[in-house]
């Protein structure tokens, strides 16, 4: 993909949101070139603005929280995965409330409605951060690493549960391999946990319709899994959604083991803090040779400031 895209036609949708159980309006609107991805709270004065970008993460507890100053907005990895997932570099997004609508739990309602809405693509090359050499973050039992080569994602995860254990997912990424393999996996939760978030004010929009629950033996949701491999293939989702923080796509084949928002969080920082082992790189266009667009390192490398 050598050009830029944005959506062709704004979409709006309502739903609730996770943790604050409210209901939620989002509209996702169309942007120009070079904006990137960008939040706003029409339901405080003056429409405060958020980027999604890493140095706006100001929580990752159950979900990752961005922020502006007072201002927050959580959940908002699995619209994000959808974005990044679909190539939609540029977009504005409204919010009436303090979280992204959760919908079924995965990204798969939002994919349908960028889809429908379409995309379009704008005049200014697409940039990529590129790896050159590996680059790799441990935290604990987690850890990140990242090679050169094109962008492959292989994810394990290890939970005690008999019905998850050790999981283990790997895709070459494809805007149809998202849409197909990762884009429909739920978020998971275990019973005794939802109870104790509900009882801490949390998860007051949590439900079967939007989470897949687990008691000590199995699946409460009746309708059982989507994929044998759903919890490992929504952290991978979470992963997606976390990566578009970054700004600009990655261009490196990706291993991660017990990985979190945090982890996600901390390994971005780090990657671009190893600028020996990353170049921007802008598809050659017209035999001309690649370029460094200002407005690309510096969304990269620091939050732009906002217009």
């Amino acid at each position: 993909m050598i050009w830029q895209k944005t959506i062709a036609r704004p979409f709006k949708v309502k739903g609730i949101g996770l943790h604050c159980g409210e209901p939620v309006t989002l509209t996702v609107l169309p942007a120009s070139a070079n904006q990137g991805l960008k939040f706003l709270r029409t339901d405080l004065p003056g429409r405060p603005t958020i980027r999604a970008h890493f140095t706006q993460v100001v929580d990752t507890t159950r979900a990752t929280t961005l922020g502006a100053g007072t201002v927050t907005l959580g959940t908002v990895e699995h619209l994000l995965a959808a974005l990044f997932g679909l190539g939609i570099d540029n977009a504005v997004i409204e919010v009436d409330g303090p979280e992204v609508p959760i919908m079924d739990g995965s990204a798969l309602p939002f994919v349908e409605l960028l889809l429908k809405a379409g995309t379009q693509l704008l005049p200014w090359p697409r940039a990529y951060l590129l790896v050159q050499q590996p680059v790799e973050y441990t935290n604990g039992d987690g850890w990140i690493r990242v090679m050169p080569g094109a962008l492959r994602i292989s994810y394990a995860i290890d939970f005690s549960h008999p019905l998850i254990r050790r999981q283990h997912y790997s895709l070459f990424l494809e805007s149809d391999s998202f849409r197909r393999e990762i884009a429909p996996a739920r978020t998971f939760g275990f019973l005794k946990e939802v109870q104790f978030l509900k009882s801490r004010g949390l998860a007051r929009g949590g439900s079967l319709e939007n989470a897949v629950v687990l008691d000590e033996q199995g699946v409460l949701n009746p309708e059982g899994l989507r994929f044998p491999e759903e919890f490992v293939r929504h952290k991978i989702l979470d992963m997606l959604g976390d990566l578009a923080l970054l700004g600009l796509p990655l261009v490196g084949r990706l291993e991660v083991t017990r990985g979190s928002h945090e982890l996600h969080r901390k390994f971005i920082q780090h990657l671009v803090s190893q600028e020996d082992a990353w170049r921007l790189w802008v598809p050659p266009l017209h035999n001309r040779e690649s370029r460094r667009p200002a407005a690309t390192l510096a969304r990269l490398m620091e939050a732009p400031a906002l217009a």
